[in-house]
């Protein structure tokens, strides 16, 4: 997949150690294609793992793809450092007049507060008027698909009696929905969070179907019918260590931690996960390019705004 990014994004190295092919901004220009374009809300405070972690994903294609980071100016990051932000992110301001593919809306860790009291709530809520006319399929992650549905819909998270993390299966519910071709009946997936979206309140007020979901998890995707609107609760997108690295830090900060359920051996935090998603979540971002974005969207896309 040729995914055309700054040459000096950090997330490059890594990416290309693990021979994924990635196109510096150079080199894109003497390919005569039009492009798929991708805008990423990345509101996780390791934004650079996380960058890694989507872009391995979206490297699945034969498309070439340009891709914007957009944060939210909002917020004041504790983690990314300004010039960081300012040297490989855009703001809603440097894009509100782009036509975009698709955008992604990454989880957040803000799960306990109500959506209002987030920093950057209004801000976020003015991406998802804007997205309506300047998006043609959205990708709502974790805490992002809590959060649009709230806006969309009016769906208020509930909390649970304790932390989901770990790694769950997840029964497919609409195997020929196209973003589930190539799923088996069973899948598994990384969760981390302290709230859920009813099932029945997904049924009730909306016209969203439901395409997997788990006994322990519950709601794990739901999409439109015309694929414009895609929500994940899980996080496909996470490394074999990144609910380790969550567990850590918890511990070392003196938090309440819980041990990833169905995650480390025997449940034993100090040997080495198993990773058991990945074929699940290359095929989920293959398929959401694919056929919620490429085989859809226009081909010039200010007619999006028609």
């Amino acid at each position: 997949m040729p995914i055309k990014l700054d040459r000096d994004l950090p997330a490059l190295a890594a990416l290309r150690s693990e021979n994924v092919f990635i196109m510096d901004d150079k080199r894109a220009l003497q390919q005569d294609i039009r492009p798929i374009e991708v805008v990423i809300v990345n509101l996780m405070p390791t934004k650079e793992a996380t960058e890694t972690q989507l872009l391995r994903l979206l490297a699945n294609t034969p498309l070439q793809i340009n891709i914007d980071f957009l944060h939210m100016t909002s917020h004041k990051s504790k983690n990314t450092k300004a010039d960081y932000l300012t040297a490989f992110y855009k703001t809603f301001a440097d894009i509100k007049h782009n036509y975009y593919d698709g955008l992604i809306i990454t989880g957040a860790p803000v799960e306990t507060l109500p959506f209002e009291e987030v920093d950057y709530w209004q801000e976020l809520c003015q991406i998802f008027v804007w997205a309506k006319r300047h998006v043609y399929s959205t990708l709502h992650l974790c805490w992002g698909a809590q959060a649009g549905l709230y806006y969309k819909y009016g769906l208020d998270k509930v909390m649970l009696k304790k932390k989901l993390s770990g790694i769950y299966q997840q029964d497919v519910l609409e195997a020929q929905n196209p973003l589930m071709r190539g799923f088996d009946d069973v899948f598994t997936a990384p969760h981390s969070r302290y709230t859920e979206v009813a099932a029945e309140e997904i049924a009730a007020q909306t016209d969203l179907d439901i395409l997997a979901a788990g006994k322990e998890v519950g709601l794990s995707i739901l999409a439109s019918k015309d694929l414009r609107e895609v929500y994940s609760f899980g996080h496909l997108e996470y490394d074999r260590d990144t609910l380790q690295k969550e567990y850590q830090r918890d511990v070392q900060a003196g938090k309440p931690a819980f041990v990833p359920e169905h995650y480390f051996p025997n449940d034993n935090p100090e040997k080495n996960p198993v990773m058991t998603w990945n074929l699940a979540a290359t095929t989920f971002f293959s398929n959401w390019i694919n056929y919620a974005v490429y085989q859809e969207t226009p081909y010039r896309l200010e007619e999006l705004k028609k």
